[in-house]
């Protein structure tokens, strides 16, 4: 009679590889014409017209409105690409010439005259825009990022009266930025 000999461990069966991941719909971004606008619960200025509602919701703050500010204006970005979004009741919102009013269309920010297609709430979870968050869609523009805190002091919103190219001042209260799609 022999002695069995012990056998080698049988290796673990290898898993099947995953399947590549499904890519994600892919659809243009359409506007049409909305009757009635929308209530405006936002402003939005890019480039140029940002100083002007700076310096508008600046002086609105100085008022006594609570007014909510986000900026996309981080270091090296053209002064065409610089935004302000300054979001609060309709009745508190400034005005700036070259801003656009943006209304609430199932949790997305659109200009009040305007109506994404496909629907607003295909944009918002395109977007990756988590609950809570605000999602702005304009064309040309699409932006994500968490409510800013009103502002507390006019100081927040001195660094963008100033024309593009000056060296922006800390904005104190104002939130410091968002993730921009472009």
């Amino acid at each position: 009679m022999t002695a069995a000999q012990p056998s080698a461990p049988t290796p673990a069966p290898t898993p099947a590889p995953a399947p590549p991941p499904t890519p994600a719909p892919s659809f243009p971004l359409r506007w049409e014409r909305r009757e009635p606008p929308l209530p405006a619960a936002a402003v939005l200025a890019v480039g140029d017209a940002v100083p002007g509602l700076a310096a508008a919701a600046l002086a609105r703050v100085r008022d006594g409105a609570r007014l909510g500010v986000l900026a996309d204006d981080g270091p090296g970005l053209p002064a065409a690409d610089r935004a302000l979004l300054v979001l609060g009741a309709e009745a508190d919102l400034p005005w700036a010439d070259g801003a656009r009013y943006l209304g609430r269309d199932a949790g997305l920010l659109v200009p009040t005259t305007a109506r994404p297609a496909p629907a607003a709430p295909l944009w918002r979870l395109a977007l990756g825009a988590a609950e809570g968050q605000l999602c702005v869609l304009v064309p040309g523009r699409a932006l994500v990022a968490d409510p800013p805190a009103p502002v507390t002091s006019p100081d927040a919103l001195d660094a963008f009266t100033r024309p593009e190219g000056a060296d922006p001042a800390p904005r104190g209260s104002a939130a410091p930025g968002w993730s921009a799609g472009r």
